[in-house]
């Protein structure tokens, strides 16, 4: 063979290597770019602060968590991004339509009983035991409205968060028959924390919706 046909088939064999070499480099850079992109997804340290803003993606809420793990019930990946619902929402109303508190059974429990829900989103409302029940660590409202049912008497009535008076109302007007005692407030509530309506003294006109109690999430924490 000649020496011009070798030096053609080397020529050849250099640009038959020139994509191989540009692939090799490709795939360094790509493998420096996803350790990049790895890091910056890892969990922060302990001791650092959450202090990342919510992302909602398609109905979806996607946050950085601590090395907590979460005590809401959200569902976490090992990269530390918890997962929730974006469209979880929990909310009650309830109304009393029986006439008369006390009744035989809140005479030893103390607890104004209801017998009518009117909104019950998450069912985290208990009509039994008339106690509402937080699904998850955050910051609830509350609110309620009890008319008596007799002048010349008062009523007092507070509102319990794990069988401990927060706030009460109370309407003493003796020459008022249907006079209201009502009251609200934001509680810092954790998980399975209960909140529920204690007479303290007095009767209730419970009849004809007068009665009311409800209460909502307002964020979670």
């Amino acid at each position: 063979m000649s020496l011009w046909g070798n030096a053609a088939g080397e020529r050849r064999a250099r640009a038959a290597l020139k994509p191989l070499k540009w692939e090799q480099s490709f795939l360094r850079v790509a493998k420096v770019l996803l350790s990049m992109v790895l890091m910056l997804l890892a969990p922060p340290t302990a001791g650092a602060q959450n202090d990342t803003e919510p992302i909602v993606l398609e109905g979806k809420c996607l946050v950085v968590c601590d090395s907590n793990p979460s005590s809401d019930g959200a569902i976490t990946s090992s990269l530390g991004i918890s997962v929730r619902s974006g469209s979880a929402k929990v909310a009650f109303s309830a109304i009393r339509n029986t006439n008369h508190e006390p009744s035989e059974m809140s005479n030893r429990t103390m607890t104004i009983y209801f017998d009518q829900v009117l909104v019950n989103i998450g069912n985290h409302f208990d009509l039994a035991s008339s106690a509402f029940v937080a699904p998850r660590k955050g910051i609830y409202s509350f609110s309620f409205h009890v008319v008596k049912v007799y002048n010349r008497q008062t009523i007092q009535v507070s509102l319990m968060q794990n069988n401990y008076p927060v706030i009460s109302a109370f309407a003493g007007d003796q020459d008022v028959t249907r006079e209201a005692a009502s009251n609200g407030v934001l509680l810092h509530m954790e998980r399975a924390d209960k909140v529920h309506l204690r007479l303290d003294r007095g009767n209730l006109m419970g009849g004809w919706k007068y009665s009311t109690f409800s209460g909502f999430l307002v964020f979670p924490l």
